[in-house]
């Protein structure tokens, strides 16, 4: 395999000229050689060993190799804080297992946001034909707030929070990314208006446009 080898030099190696650099790198080349050499034969050695317990071989110990060949583990024991809203945009359908006793009780919301786990949704939270003609709503966005997933679960539990629309349109897309974003997008309350100016078309006085730089 090629090897790309990345030199380090500060103002010093700079002012020796490329030649240094030059020398630097090749000395990294044949010391870096070596060193894979040296280590090949060490795998060699160390990757297959006899026991005393056994005659089998002992192929690719992990308790043989150097640190340098292993990939560190770790696991996630604490949650500090919760970034995603828990909001998600995406499509309503029935359970595939109509006989379970979770077919009548919930059903399932796929996310358009593959990062998010598909959720169950209590039927009530559905529309009230959705249960005899579910394929009126498939092609319409909904809302749903995730409320809980379980560890030993591969489905969270959520609720429905709006039907936004048809899906593709401009409108009901837009809205269901600012909820999924936590924006708010609510009209400004009358006290936020009244700060704005009254006598319409307003302009930016001469005075005003003197003490500004014109960024336009």
């Amino acid at each position: 395999p090629d090897v790309i080898i990345e030199a380090q030099f500060d103002d010093n190696d700079a002012e020796r000229g490329q030649d240094h650099l030059q020398d630097t790198l090749s000395d990294d080349i044949k010391k870096l050689s070596l060193d894979t050499g040296e280590m090949g034969k060490a795998v060699g050695v160390i990757g297959v060993q006899r026991t005393k317990q056994d005659d089998g071989l002992k192929v690719n110990d992990p308790r043989f190799l150097p640190d340098e060949f292993l990939q560190r583990t770790a696991k996630v024991v604490y949650i500090l804080e919760k970034k995603h809203s828990r909001a998600a945009t995406g499509f309503i359908k029935l359970l595939a297992d109509r006989n379970s006793e979770l077919f009548k009780r919930c059903a399932m919301f796929s996310p358009v946001d593959h990062r998010v786990p598909r959720v169950y949704v209590p039927l009530a939270d559905c529309p009230p034909d959705f249960m005899t003609r579910p394929e009126g709503y498939s092609q319409n966005l909904f809302i749903c707030r995730i409320v809980d997933w379980k560890e030993d679960s591969n489905f969270a539990t959520g609720q429905l929070s709006k039907s936004l629309g048809q899906a593709g349109e401009i409108e009901p897309e837009t809205e269901g990314i600012l909820m999924e974003y936590g924006v708010d997008f609510s009209d400004f309350s009358p006290e936020a208006l009244e700060c704005l100016p009254q006598n319409l078309p307003w302009v930016i006085s001469p005075k005003e446009l003197a003490k500004r730089r014109d960024l336009r």
